[in-house]
């Protein structure tokens, strides 16, 4: 289960790339040096968003492998549903 919070949001996904989408799109809300976007991982931060970096920084060891396979699975499983005609 993945969270996306910043202030005065929270919302939870199952899925990776739900989180990413969320996250990405509330950068433009994020107007001051000391507002961040987060993404956590159950209770560990994975990904995080803030004016004082040019680009969101990936937290930990192994992260940004381990979400870019998760994101790549999550992709070809949609790719697959929508063959088969199931979204």
């Amino acid at each position: 289960m993945f969270r996306v919070a910043t202030r005065g949001v929270s919302q939870e996904f199952e899925r990776w790339t739900d989180a990413l989408e969320a996250g990405k799109a509330l950068i433009p809300q994020c107007k001051s040096l000391l507002q961040d976007i987060r993404i956590f991982d159950e209770d560990q931060l994975v990904w995080v968003y803030s004016r004082s970096h040019t680009f969101p920084q990936f937290v930990g060891a192994g992260n940004y492998n381990r979400l870019a396979r998760m994101f790549i699975a999550e992709a070809i499983a949609e790719q697959e549903a929508r063959e088969d005609g199931n979204l």
